[in-house]
């Protein structure tokens, strides 16, 4: 497993509580009242080396773990859906294999990341993926999905604030990825994705628009001052 230390983690269990969390992942200006849970997982793949010159006299390892990915993107639980949710996302992040150009690798090993459904369980992901024939897998990182109760009254009131910048429903948005929500979620204070306009996560294009940070900052300031009435409900 992953032991690297999380700085929220760590801050909530050094006591850090609140009423409400709020995390500005750029959501244009929606509530992510739902994100997927984190599985990230290594597999081993084990294989025959030979000379790259006759791959025909060994079994690539490489090749192998390719398959085995695919495998996974095939299983039950990668067809399902929910609410707010396509489906799962699976990423094959990281991939190791060969020490030769002109050898067979005898040796793959694959980082995947899989988002899995709020509903979906990640014990019964981790044995669907054992079941598929590889040399060996180990979970690295097991997080839980982050899911609010709607009519919190903090919930509500962060909605109605961000309602004028919307011509529709404001919090049916569902996460694609983790945030910072899920350290507060598990010792139960509600917490929610809230941010301005942007995309592109992690990519070379990712961006925030500077004139949604006005609509953002009047929609917090908004909600702020809705809180005393939002204490006596």
């Amino acid at each position: 497993m992953l032991t690297a230390a999380r700085s929220t983690d760590e801050l909530v269990k050094a006591g850090l509580r609140g009423d409400f969390a709020i995390t500005g992942e750029p959501t244009d200006l929606h509530i992510g009242v739902q994100a997927k849970g984190v599985l990230m997982m290594r597999l081993e793949v084990s294989g025959r080396a030979a000379h790259g010159s006759t791959p025909w006299l060994g079994d690539n390892a490489v090749l192998k773990a390719i398959d085995v990915f695919r495998s996974i993107e095939s299983l039950p639980f990668a067809r399902q859906s929910s609410e707010l949710f396509d489906r799962p996302s699976i990423n094959l992040g990281r991939i190791w294999g060969g020490d030769a150009l002109n050898k067979v690798p005898d040796r793959c090993v694959i980082d995947v990341d899989i988002r899995y459904l709020p509903g979906q369980d990640p014990d019964a992901l981790l044995e669907a993926v054992r079941a598929l024939p590889v040399a060996k897998v180990e979970p690295l990182l097991v997080r839980p999905p982050a899911m609010v109760d709607r009519e919190s009254p903090f919930v509500r009131g962060l909605g109605e604030a961000s309602a004028t910048h919307h011509g529709s429903e404001t919090m049916s948005v569902g996460r694609d990825g983790a945030s910072d929500a899920v350290s507060f979620l598990r010792v139960g204070v509600p917490a929610v994705e809230f941010g301005p306009v942007g995309a592109g996560h992690h990519g070379p294009a990712e961006w925030v628009s500077v004139s949604s940070l006005e609509g953002y900052r009047q929609a917090l300031e908004s909600f702020l001052r809705s809180i005393p009435e939002r204490l006596d409900e």
